[in-house]
């Protein structure tokens, strides 16, 4: 849990310091992206990062709705451990944006264009966080290969996808994937 707090702290004093390299950098690969979009691809990548929030409230119902029938109290105790780490997750992610009040990369850099742009802050990516957590607490929860590659594919997916989007900026992201995974692991005390 200590290298994940210092990790966060490093991404997170780039915006303590006005333009860093990793600023920089952001922008950089924002830039990249968005000279590459297309109307399919940018349709795909809305639909993924729209989904997010149903997968995220699913996968634990699902498992939860199956143990009932099932009668399955591991189940449902998985179920709760994945639902509560990306609550936990939410609740994290709303107050390191309320303390950073980064700017998202559309309103931080004149002239770069996101294909919509939400009002929230930036830093770090809710849709990342979140996704990460449910991915991770979900791996742990059945750590099999055939749930694992999914998980983290779908998490890396909607990660890109903001990025993809110009919502957020590279290092937004990354945050967003180490707060979520970081907050599955503290709550892995909930595993049956």
């Amino acid at each position: 849990m200590k290298t994940y707090t210092i990790i966060l702290l490093l991404f997170c004093s780039t915006n303590l310091f006005g333009q860093s390299a990793i600023d920089r950098i952001d922008l950089r690969i924002l830039e990249n992206l968005a000279a590459k979009r297309s109307e399919q691809q940018t349709r795909v990548m809305r639909i993924i990062s729209d989904a997010n929030n149903y997968v995220n409230a699913a996968i634990p119902a699902g498992l939860f709705i199956a143990g009932l029938i099932d009668q399955d109290k591991e189940m449902r105790q998985n179920a709760a451990y994945i639902a509560s780490s990306t609550a936990i997750t939410a609740l994290l992610n709303f107050g390191l944006k309320k303390i950073f009040k980064r700017p998202r990369p559309f309103t931080a850099h004149i002239g770069f264009q996101a294909v919509y742009q939400p009002t929230s802050y930036s830093f770090p990516s809710g849709h990342t966080s979140a996704s990460f957590s449910t991915a991770t607490a979900l791996s742990r929860a059945y750590p099999k290969w055939y749930v694992i590659a999914p998980s983290f594919i779908w998490a890396g997916t909607v990660g890109y996808s903001r990025m993809y989007l110009g919502v957020h900026n590279p290092s937004d992201v990354a945050a967003g994937a180490i707060l979520g995974a970081g907050t599955a692991f503290g709550m892995g005390f909930m595993k049956p």
